[in-house]
């Protein structure tokens, strides 16, 4: 806490409209909430380098919250809409992938963060245009043809399917490269990344943290392909409990006996090894069948039947190969906007002349079904571009 320069105060204690810029010289804007004003920006030098500070309007002192997510980046100043639960940025003259941000200050994440922490928390996330395509949690004991029937996904549907990339406080093995086998990390970062939220699943092996992050599936979604985690019993009860929307698949040998006769044909485990992985599995099926973690249950009698099974369930059958998805339209938003909300939509006003021929550009920005936040993306936003002519034309184009 602290005090606020006086000019500043003027205009926060003047009942500032929620959204618009300061109109002290700074690039700022504000949006109050009951007694607490979020002034978002940074200096006063035409640039934005985003900061977050908080003025509690009951007390007239500061509140410097704990900031939480990636930052975006500095631009030449930015617009806010208040949501019900975080607010919306959109960022002056930058690149079409990074202009638009949400703020949070109350979801669910946020109130997490803040149990955690015992102060005032705000988190970043990206916003991004579209939604991505459900998750696929697969799992099954040891020896069970999990592995196989994924290859064969990914054989088949190379441009469709992608793994994410595990975390581990391990070091690296032989020809083991950061980023690819492993996102090799120190212990201390990653159980402060746990506390924080930013993983779906862990588990201690051996001493060391092994676990699915947020992000790592996050990446694979914006490279517009559907994540495949191949997890443990465990690993899966931990996803279903978590804000991810995936579908939850199990894989289950016929028997125990022709799960028995796979594993002692891999000719790859000793016999204490083997016998430790069929104990495993009778408590893994036993928690597959009776538990509420899978949507469906495949039983890998035969292995080709399975695989068609598991492509019908995912809505595969009948492709022959996937083509990759044309990539999002793009919109540009104008350095120069004004914005109003009606309901679930952003109205983007921008004047322009050319010549003495005057159009008026409208983007519509619908939130009404947004997805996901932090710590990951915020999926859900569709555009709407709308040219309104002098002569009464209307042209419509649906960006999603």
């Amino acid at each position: 806490m602290g005090e606020a320069p006086a000019l500043l105060v003027d205009d926060l204690q003047n009942e500032p409209l929620n959204g618009f810029e300061l109109k002290n010289g700074t690039c700022k804007t504000t949006t109050t909430i009951g007694d607490k004003t979020y002034v978002i920006g940074g200096a006063d030098d035409g640039t934005l380098s985003i900061e977050v500070q908080i003025f509690d309007r009951s007390h007239g002192e500061w509140v410097r919250p704990t900031v939480h997510g990636i930052k975006p980046l500095s631009c030449k100043g930015h617009s806010a809409v208040l949501l019900k639960d975080r607010i919306l940025i959109l960022k002056k003259g930058s690149k079409p992938d990074d202009q638009i941000w949400f703020l949070e200050f109350d979801t669910q994440y946020v109130r997490q963060l803040q149990n955690n922490f015992g102060n005032e928390v705000v988190v970043w996330s990206k916003g991004v245009t579209g939604n991505a395509e459900k998750p696929i949690v697969i799992s099954g004991p040891s020896g069970v043809g999990k592995g196989t029937l994924i290859a064969m996904l990914m054989k088949e549907f190379p441009s469709m399917f992608g793994f994410s990339v595990s975390h581990t406080t391990r070091a690296p093995r032989n020809m083991e490269k950061d980023g690819v086998h492993y996102h090799f990390t120190e212990k201390s970062v990653m159980e402060k990344e746990i506390k924080d939220g930013k993983f779906l699943e862990f588990a201690s092996v051996h001493g060391n943290l092994y676990g699915t992050s947020v992000e790592a599936v996050e990446v694979v979604a914006d490279a517009g392909k559907r994540c495949i985690l191949d997890i443990d019993v465990q690993g899966a009860r931990s996803v279903r409990a978590s804000s991810l929307e995936a579908i939850f698949v199990f894989i289950c040998p016929p028997s125990m006996e022709d799960l028995e006769k796979r594993l002692r044909g891999r000719g790859t485990e000793t016999e204490e090894q083997v016998l430790k992985r069929l104990r495993n599995a009778e408590a893994e099926i036993e928690q597959g069948k009776s538990s509420k973690i899978f949507d469906f249950i495949l039983y890998n009698d035969n292995l080709e039947e399975c695989y068609e099974k598991l492509k019908k369930l995912l809505g595969l059958d009948g492709f022959v190969t996937a083509s990759p998805k044309s990539a999002p339209k793009e919109i540009i938003l104008p350095t120069n906007h004004s914005l109003s909300k009606i309901d679930d939509k952003i109205i983007i006003n921008c004047m322009s002349s050319e010549l003495e021929k005057e159009s008026k550009n409208l983007i519509v920005l619908d939130v009404s079904s947004l997805k996901g936040g932090a710590p990951g993306r915020t999926r859900g936003l569709d555009f709407q571009a709308i040219n309104s002519f002098s002569d009464g034309l209307t042209e419509t184009d649906q960006f999603s």
